[in-house]
């Protein structure tokens, strides 16, 4: 019995799955013809929704497994009726694999959607000090659950056990709902990665939330998740009960270094009354205003149809919301719904380009890398260079397939966070920090930059040999810096600096925005010019 025998009795054995079809034969002249197509259409849709966006059919396989096979002319045949299906989802075959039946060939068919993903997608970074109401505020939104006030809808976030324990976050998590007909769809199930494809599924504009970490310890992972994403807006809460602490002003600090517009939430408004929520709104007026941003009350529809055009003009909108009664909520949905995207329609036309984040081996799949595309297309099938290594080699790799939110797309596009699995590489030749790019564009293995940096905040003073902690997109590696163009630098100074990673090289480019942090020391700046 060969291989492919065997698979096909695994499968019949398991029972049918929601996304695998068997086909004894078809014929053109039948089953392309009025109520059959439409009954075969149907079904085919169906397959592909409940498998994310793929389905494999078995042609020359009988309903109740019997592997029969088919002529070569019979399977021709089969092959056109399920291209003609297919063409009518926008779906398309991506491979087909032939093995002997006993009266025939057999095939197995693989199907999926077409690489035209054209829909809004909006990338929000959420940041905020710990236990400010963040995650339990996205878990709230994103499923339309309320709190129960203990933070019953942050689990829907907090994806380590340690993390649902003790109610803190410990790196990255992920959260999407969307928007269809001006109406907002959210989650059934957060817990559920199926409820998060038929997002991507249905919705014409889709929100993803980066949420980061609030717990000063892990102040680094919070840095990757706003420095390392391509982001479209910062969000910030603040609950209502304690107010802005130094954290939000880290956090607001970091923000505005990426150029990014900013949101800010008040949380917990049910803990508190009315007079202390303007008291908590008019501190984060006094803050904004130090940093040259003006500070703009939501309280209605209108105030945010005025808003949303103006949100690059140093405009930041205040919100108070309440995830346990609900207040608020409505408002933040009609802004998520109506802001802007930013985007630089050149960014689509330039070669692909993604830096690294997070790194796995799935089982059934191999090895999957995930980010935000920086810049580009890419799509199934595509050849990409991976690096640079710690050697400083470009290793070639091939995409087997893009998913985003659990969703299976044909192409990715700028701005899309997405896990992309990889031929030809393992895992463990993989470290954060690295890039995936078109084979056209420009990779290069850098340890030497210069840069223009200010210096927030730091104790003493800062001399040649001073070493940090240096975030650029998503890598985060020691550095050591020497001033160029004064003696050293203190807190409030500005200066040219050379900083060089200790350890290995990485893809950098001059105009990218950095934040270097090492103990209480702090500091922001851009790359000014490659050292070859």
């Amino acid at each position: 019995m060969g291989k492919m025998n065997r698979d096909l009795i695994s499968f019949i054995k398991k029972g049918e799955r929601k996304n695998i079809e068997f086909k004894e034969i078809l014929m053109p002249n039948y089953h392309l013809i009025g109520e059959r197509k439409n009954k075969l259409v149907s079904q085919m849709k169906y397959r592909i929704e409940k498998g994310n966006g793929k389905a494999t059919y078995f042609l020359g396989v009988s309903d109740d497994g019997e592997l029969v096979g088919l002529s070569q002319s019979d399977l021709k045949n089969s092959l056109y009726v399920l291209k003609n299906l297919a063409k009518e989802i926008d779906a398309s075959i991506d491979k087909v694999e032939k093995y002997k039946g006993k009266n025939g060939k057999i095939a197995k068919v693989m199907i999926s959607k077409k690489s035209n993903f054209k829909k809004e997608h909006l990338l929000v970074g959420v940041a905020g000090h710990v236990d400010h109401g963040k995650s339990t505020l996205l878990g709230t939104l994103t499923s339309g659950t309320l709190d129960d006030g203990s933070g019953k809808t942050r689990i829907f976030l907090d994806v380590q056990k340690h993390e649902i324990e003790r109610g803190l976050s410990a790196d990255l998590s992920f959260a999407v709902y969307g928007f269809k007909d001006n109406k907002p769809v959210r989650v059934n199930n957060p817990l559920n990665k199926k409820e998060k494809s038929r997002i991507i599924e249905e919705c014409d504009r889709i929100v993803s939330f980066v949420d980061t970490v609030g717990h000063e310890p892990w102040l680094r992972t919070t840095i990757r998740g706003i420095v390392g994403q391509k982001l479209n807006y910062g969000m910030i809460t603040v609950s209502a009960d304690e107010g802005p602490t130094h954290i939000t002003k880290e956090h607001l600090g970091i923000i505005l270094a990426m150029d990014l517009p900013v949101i800010i939430v008040i949380t917990k408004t049910d803990l508190v009354d009315k007079n202390k929520v303007e008291e908590v709104r008019e501190r984060i007026g006094e803050l904004l205003k130090l940093v040259g941003r003006i500070p703009f009350q939501i309280r209605n529809r209108s105030d945010i149809y005025s808003i949303v055009d103006k949100m690059n003009e140093h405009i930041v909108p205040i919100l108070a919301v309440s995830s346990v009664t609900g207040e608020g909520l409505d408002l933040l949905d009609e802004l998520f719904m109506n802001l802007k995207i930013p985007k630089k329609p050149v960014d689509d036309k330039k070669p692909f380009l993604m830096y690294i984040d997070k790194i796995y081996t799935i089982k059934g799949v191999g090895t999957v890398v995930s980010g935000t595309v920086r810049q580009g297309k890419v799509k199934k099938g595509d050849n990409l260079v991976l690096g640079p290594t710690i050697d400083g080699e470009f290793k070639k790799v091939n995409v087997k397939s893009i998913e985003m939110h659990h969703y299976q797309l044909g192409c990715a596009e700028t701005g899309h966070v997405v896990g992309i699995a990889l031929r030809n590489i393992s895992s463990n030749e993989i470290e954060r920090g690295m890039i995936l790019a078109d084979p056209k564009y420009k990779v290069r293995a850098v340890r030497e930059f210069e840069a223009e940096v200010s210096v927030l905040v730091h104790p003493t003073t800062i001399k040649s040999g001073y070493e940090s902690v240096t975030h650029i997109e998503t890598i985060a590696e020691t550095t050591k810096l020497k001033p160029l163009d004064k003696e050293y630098l203190s807190a409030g100074d500005k200066g040219k600096v050379r900083m060089r990673f200790k350890y290995r090289p990485y893809h950098v480019e001059r105009g990218q925005k950095l934040v270097f942090r090492e103990g209480r020391t702090k500091g922001i700046g851009s790359i000014t010019k490659i050292v070859e």
